[in-house]
């Protein structure tokens, strides 16, 4: 049975602290629907750059924000990479709700996120074969994990260890514990740090700290790369060090990071002001979800969605437009709506 081995030091218990401190500021302000829609992408386009940079993408965020907007049909893997990772982000944000946080959602993630860029049996399915992890930098092994033989018992040990602690461990604790373990187990081919950082996300949401909308702890990970894979991971046997993995170190650097995040938000946020002219209504949403759900939108879906006359469904367009949500393509019958 998985047992992990912590310590709460003053320094993790200091930064439990201060980031419920710094939710509830963030919960008791009110912003625009407009701002929280432009940080929700903000959001996105930073946590796909920067978990796509963490194992090694070479896009610039640039190139990154390019891409998601324009989706070209044509793409090479670095740009298939962005794709799966962006989509797996969305498919998390719009349907977590009511499904557990068992294997089955982390299979979805793995398949999501390789989708055509690995073989079809390494995708959406445990690893049935060894596998290492090298430093780049040395050339040299530096982590065995454990035999393919006890991945999966592993994972479920993990999921039950946060089911029956979901009302006693400190939610972030749990997050935490949850992120070190998966890249302890390894449990895929490819994949598994991206999936476990996903899969982080899912958990917090689970939890009650949405990480999908305004903030990307990735972003801290990604500022140093060497220092999250040292914190993060673990050197040697598996087997000849599961019983000594400690992960205090990783616990205070993961809630490190989620501070260092949630601060630079809440600095980007104070001077945001709600303005009449901002402020979406009901209807603005019912265009904005069908655009995320289908891809894009024309006048005769919205007019199926509301019996809002044809010239007010040109002003909720027009709206969009100009507060920079979405984006006008086409021409007279072929006219449609994307996001921007």
């Amino acid at each position: 049975m998985f047992n992990p081995k912590y310590t709460i030091t003053n320094r993790l218990l200091g930064n439990i602290k201060k980031i419920s401190e710094i939710v509830v500021v963030l919960n008791n302000q009110k912003f625009s629907n407009v701002v929280l829609m432009e940080f929700e992408k903000k959001a996105r386009e930073i946590s796909v750059y920067s978990s796509t940079s963490i194992e090694g993408n070479p896009l610039p965020l640039t190139e990154v924000k390019k891409i998601l907007k324009s989706r070209p049909e044509y793409i090479r893997d670095t740009e298939k990479e962005v794709l799966n990772y962006n989509e797996a982000l969305e498919e998390l944000n719009n349907n977590l709700k009511g499904k557990p946080f068992d294997l089955s959602l982390i299979l979805n993630i793995q398949k999501t996120i390789t989708k055509d860029l690995v073989k079809k049996q390494h995708s959406g399915r445990l690893r049935k074969e060894p596998v290492v992890v090298n430093d780049p930098n040395a050339r040299r092994v530096v982590y065995i994990p454990p035999d393919y033989q006890d991945a999966e018992k592993l994972l479920r040990d993990l999921f039950l260890y946060i089911q029956r602690n979901a009302n006693i461990v400190d939610p972030l604790i749990l997050a935490g514990i949850f992120h070190k373990q998966f890249v302890v187990i390894h449990p895929f081919i490819d994949g598994n740090g991206r999936t476990a950082r996903l899969g982080t996300k899912a958990l917090l949401a689970k939890i009650g700290l949405n990480t999908f909308n305004l903030f990307s702890f990735e972003n801290y990970y990604n500022k140093n790369v060497t220092k999250y894979f040292k914190e993060v991971g673990v050197f040697g046997d598996y087997y000849e060090i599961e019983k000594n993995i400690d992960f205090t170190s990783w616990l205070e650097y993961f809630t490190d990071g989620i501070i260092d995040e949630l601060l630079r938000v809440k600095k980007e946020l104070k001077n945001e002001t709600i303005s009449p002219k901002e402020e979406l209504q009901e209807w603005h949403y019912i265009i904005l979800d069908y655009i995320k759900k289908k891809g894009y939108i024309r006048d005769r879906d919205y007019s199926k969605l509301t019996n809002r006359a044809k010239a007010t469904r040109n002003l909720d367009f027009k709206k969009l437009i100009d507060l920079g949500l979405i984006e006008k393509l086409g021409k007279g019958k072929g006219t449609y709506y994307k996001l921007l």
